[in-house]
C-alpha cells in the first residue's frame, strides 16, 4: 500500500527520507541457572562488570568529544554518575551479601524493583527515564556475560524503527550514520529524543502501532517538524518532501540566526518564551535556542533516583545549579508531582493513578516532605529569579495551604539567618478543569497560572493518549480545552495575575494565534522548537489573533479548529506548508 500515514510527536526537527530498518533489540534475561560463586567472587564480579561499563562509557564520550557533540557527552555524564552512585551500588551489593543473590541476579532484581517505581506514572516524561536505567543495567548484564553489544543497528541512510531507543543505542546509530529515528513509545522529553536532537537525526516518537505496519526494506518518509510518517511513499509524495527538507533547512537556518529576537507581534504585544527541562544538562539548550529562563523545571527524577527520599540538602544544590545557570532569567520550580507509592517505594498500586493520591495532594499529606522542598526551593531563591509551581491543584484551599506553608517556612529560615526571596510568587497549575471554572477565585491567592495542556485535555475529554484505541481523540485543539483556557487568561488577567502555557500546544503552529488571541504571558516548550515559533510571533499582530481565536471558538471540533487555524496560517506564511504539508493514503 502507497502512502500509508502515521501521525507521531515531532522530537527532531528535520526530515530523512530512507529504507526502513526495523529494530528490535536482544532482551536481556536472567539466565534460568545461574551459577552462584560466593559471595566475594560475585561482588567482584559485579565490580568488574562496572568498571568495564565506565570504560566503555568514557570510549564513547572521548569519540563524542572529537565529533563535538558535547550535549550527547553530558547524557554520557549522566549514566557514568548513575554507575558511581552510592545508592546503586547499595543496592545491588546488599542484596549479594544478605540476599545471596549472584551478581546477575542482583543487577535484575535492582532493575524490575526500579521498574515498578517507575511503572504506571501518569507523566509520561517520568516514566520515560526508566529507559536510562534499562540501558545501564542491559550493559552490564552483557558484560557479565562477556557478551558483544547487539548486532546491526541500521546503516547509513536507514530510517530505523522500534517499540523505543535506549541513550546508546541512538548514539551507536548515529556512528552508523543512521538518517532518522521513529518510536512507538517516548516523549520529546525522552533522552533518546535529546539526543537525536543534538545529533541531528529526525526524529518522531509516540507513533502507535507503526512497527507492526512496515517491514524492513520498505521506504519510509519521517518528518520531525510535523511529526508526519509515510510508509512507500509515492513518487509525488517523495518529491514533496525532498522540496520541504531542502526549503525548511534554509528557514530554520534563518530562525536559529534570529533566536534572539523578541517575540512580539507588529503591533508590540510581546510575550515570554522559555524552555520546559528537567536537568541541569539540558541547560545549554535554553542559550543555544534562544529561551527566556526556564517555563517549567521537573523535579521527581530527584526522587525516582533516589532509595529514599531526597534530603533538603540534596534538593537546594539541584535548585541552586539550575537557579544560578539560568540568571538572571527566571526558573519556575514545580513541586514534587508523584504519588505515594512511587515516593515511598511502595508495593501498593492505586486502581488509577491518574485520578488518584498525587501531587498537591501528596505533599500537603506528608509535610515533612514537602517542607522539605519548599525550603530548598527557597533558600535557592535569595537572587530572586526562582517562582514557585503547585501540580495538580484542584481545590481553593489546597492552594491556601501551600501559601500557609511557605510563609511558616520563611519565618524558620529568617530565624536562621538564611537569604531567600522575600517577595517569590507562587503558581499553579492548570490541569484540571475546576480551576478554569474557579480562576477568578483562585486569581486571589496566587501569583500566576501555568496550564497543563496535556493532563488539561486529558481529564477534560476523559482521554488517555497513551491508549492506542483511543487517542485519536486526544486534541489540545477541541474546542471545550480552548475555552478553559481562554477562560483561565480571562479571569486572571482580571485580577492582574499572569498566566503561562508549559503543555505541548505551545510548540503547536496552528496554536500559536489562537494563544497569543487569549494575551498569553508566556509560552514554554521544548527549546529546539523556540526559534520557529518566536518567528511566527513576529509574523502576526494582536488584532488578527483575537479575531482568529473568536472564529475558532465558534467551530464544532478540534479537526474544524485546526482545518481553520492551518488554512489561515498557510495564507500569512506561506513558508509553512513546508511544515504543514499533508499526504493522503492512496
Amino acid at each position: 500500500m502507497k502512502n500509508k500515514i502515521f501521525r507521531g510527536t515531532p522530537a527532531s526537527p528535520s526530515i530523512a527520507i530512507g529504507k526502513s530498518f526495523v529494530y528490535s533489540p536482544k532482551q536481556m534475561v536472567l539466565s534460568s541457572m545461574v551459577e552462584k560463586k560466593d559471595i566475594t567472587e560475585e561482588l567482584a564480579l559485579f565490580e568488574k562488570a562496572r568498571n568495564m561499563a565506565l570504560k566503555q562509557l568514557r570510549n564513547l564520550k572521548v569519540e563524542l568529544k572529537k565529533a563535538s557533540d558535547p550535549v550527547s557527552a553530558r547524557l554520557i555524564d549522566v549514566q557514568m554518575l548513575f554507575l558511581q552512585d552510592p545508592l546503586f551500588l547499595n543496592s545491588v551489593e546488599k542484596r549479594i551479601r544478605t540476599g545471596k543473590e549472584s551478581a546477575e541476579e542482583a543487577i535484575v532484581s535492582f532493575s524490575e524493583s526500579l521498574e515498578k517505581d517507575f511503572k504506571d506514572i501518569p507523566n509520561s516524561y517520568i516514566a520515560e527515564r526508566y529507559l536510562d536505567v534499562k540501558d545501564i543495567v542491559e550493559r552490564l548484564l552483557k558484560n557479565l556475560k562477556e557478551e558483544e553489544p547487539d548486532g546491526e543497528l541500521g546503516s547509513h541512510g536507514d530510517i530505523v524503527i522500534a517499540e523505543s531507543f535506549t541513550a546508546s543505542s541512538v548514539l551507536q546509530m548515529s556512528k552508523a550514520g543512521v538518517g532518522g529515528l521513529i518510536a512507538e513509545k517516548g516523549g520529546r522529553t525522552s533522552h533518546f529524543a535529546i539526543l537525536a536532537e543534538a545529533l541531528n537525526i529526525s526524529a518522531v516518537v509516540g507513533a502507535n502501532g507503526v512497527t507492526e505496519e512496515v517491514e524492513s526494506g520498505d521506504e519510509v518518509i519521517v518528518d520531525g517538524i510535523s511529526g508526519v510518517i509515510v510508509i512507500n511513499p509515492d513518487e509525488d509524495t517523495k518529491r514533496r518532501f525532498e522540496r520541504k527538507k531542502e526549503e525548511t533547512n534554509a528557514i530554520q537556518k534563518k530562525f536559529l540566526e534570529q533566536k534572539d529576537l523578541p517575540a512580539t507581534t507588529i503591533d508590540g504585544y510581546s510575550v515570554d518564551i522559555s524552555a520546559n527541562i528537567e536537568l541541569p544538562i539540558e541547560l545549554p539548550f535554553i542559550k543555544k535556542f534562544g529561551a527566556k529562563g526556564v517555563g517549567l523545571l521537573r523535579t521527581e527524577f530527584l526522587f525516582l533516583t533516589s532509595e529514599d527520599v531526597p534530603d533538603e540538602k540534596e534538593q537546594y544544590d539541584f535548585y541552586l545549579k539550575v537557579a544560578e545557570s539560568a540568571y538572571p532569567d527566571y526558573v519556575i520550580m514545580r513541586t514534587l508531582d508523584l504519588g505515594g507509592d512511587k515516593v515511598f517505594k511502595t508495593k501498593v498500586q492505586e486502581e488509577n493513578p491518574f485520578l488518584g493520591w498525587r501531587g498537591v495532594r501528596f505533599t500537603l499529606a506528608n509535610e515533612k516532605i514537602f517542607e522539605d522542598q519548599l525550603r530548598a526551593m527557597l533558600k535557592a531563591s535569595a537572587k530572586g529569579n526562582v517562582r514557585i509551581l503547585i501540580p495538580m491543584v484542584s481545590q481553593l484551599e489546597e492552594i491556601m495551604r501551600v501559601k500557609d506553608m511557605v510563609e511558616d517556612i520563611k519565618i524558620k529560615l529568617k530565624k536562621e539567618d538564611v537569604a531567600y526571596d522575600e517577595n517569590i510568587e507562587i503558581g499553579a497549575m492548570v490541569e484540571i478543569p475546576s480551576v478554569p471554572l474557579m480562576a477568578d477565585f483562585f486569581s486571589e491567592v496566587v501569583d500566576f497560572f501555568s496550564i497543563g495542556t496535556n493532563d488539561l485535555t486529558q481529564y477534560t475529554l476523559a482521554v488517555d493518549r497513551g491508549n492506542k484505541n483511543i487517542s485519536s481523540l486526544f486534541d489540545q485543539l477541541d474546542p471545550s480545552v480552548i475555552a478553559l483556557m481562554e477562560m483561565t487568561v480571562r479571569k486572571a488577567h482580571h485580577k492582574h495575575k499572569w498566566v503561562g502555557i508549559c503543555g505541548d500546544v505551545a510548540a503547536d503552529v496552528v496554536a500559536i494565534p489562537i494563544l497569543i488571541g487569549m494575551e498569553m504571558d508566556e509560552l514554554s516548550l521544548p527549546p529546539s522548537f523556540i526559534p520557529q515559533i518566536k518567528n511566527i510571533i513576529r509574523g502576526l499582530s494582536l488584532k488578527e489573533c483575537k479575531d482568529l481565536l473568536e472564529k475558532a471558538e465558534k467551530k464544532r471540533s478540534a479537526s474544524e479548529v485546526r482545518e481553520f487555524l492551518k488554512g489561515e496560517m498557510l495564507n500569512r506564511f506561506p513558508s509553512l506548508k513546508n511544515i504543514l504539508v499533508e499526504v493522503e493514503n492512496d
